[in-house]
């Protein structure tokens, strides 16, 4: 994506960064600028945690997002709700079609019980956040339900997920605009046992800025 492509979105970037595979990353995103989260390979799942950047306590509620949509997945219009029933952001632009947001996120623990013992080792998304949120005086606790956008997770009709290739293609994007100052945490999901990242972690593009006025 050409800085010219981005001109067209942002009128001033405040940050440009890609995120190496398996790697977390947290930001602060202020009220009414907009992060566009960018697949740069394709077919790579980017776990995602939003806090209010003032009061950690009010964090993103999957629950509380589903129960106002009325649909299992998010996309563009997509409010994302907090524990409080506030919008923490807003999905306001999206190349991929749908985000999961009821598959969780991976651990040692799933891993194991999902894949064998000799997975327990491997890193995951849970230790990613819990590396980013210590830096904000948070621990295990504060880690609660997340987003996986470019996750394609189908939902059969006996209510078993399914966490297939992913739907991205390369450069895809998702943009989000802030309601509220939000500190957003990703986890660029080192998972190599199931489809969700085609099997090879790759980088993703973070890019935070205030909106072209339209």
């Amino acid at each position: 994506m050409s800085e010219h492509d981005l001109s067209k979105i942002f009128s001033n970037i405040v940050l440009d960064q890609h995120v190496a595979a398996r790697t977390p990353w947290s930001g602060l995103v202020r009220k009414g600028q907009v992060i566009r989260i960018i697949d740069l390979k394709s077919q790579q799942a980017v776990d995602a945690l939003f806090y209010n950047a003032h009061a950690y306590h009010e964090r993103y509620s999957a629950q509380d997002t589903l129960l106002n949509q009325g649909s299992a997945y998010i996309g563009k219009g997509t409010g994302l709700y907090s524990n409080e029933g506030n919008v923490l952001m807003t999905v306001v632009d999206d190349t991929c079609g749908r985000h999961d947001t009821l598959a969780g996120a991976c651990s040692c623990e799933s891993n194991t019980v999902r894949f064998g013992h000799e997975t327990k080792y491997m890193h995951s998304c849970r230790e990613n956040f819990l590396l980013e949120v210590e830096k904000y005086g948070m621990s295990k606790r504060d880690i609660v339900n997340n987003v996986n956008f470019f996750m394609n997770v189908p939902v059969l009709q006996n209510g078993e997920l399914v966490i297939d290739d992913g739907l991205s293609d390369p450069g895809g994007y998702v943009d989000l605009r802030a309601e509220m100052d939000t500190l957003v945490v990703i986890s660029n999901c080192p998972q190599v046992n199931n489809p969700c990242n085609g099997f090879v972690p790759t980088p993703i593009r973070v890019v935070i800025g205030d909106p072209v006025s339209i």
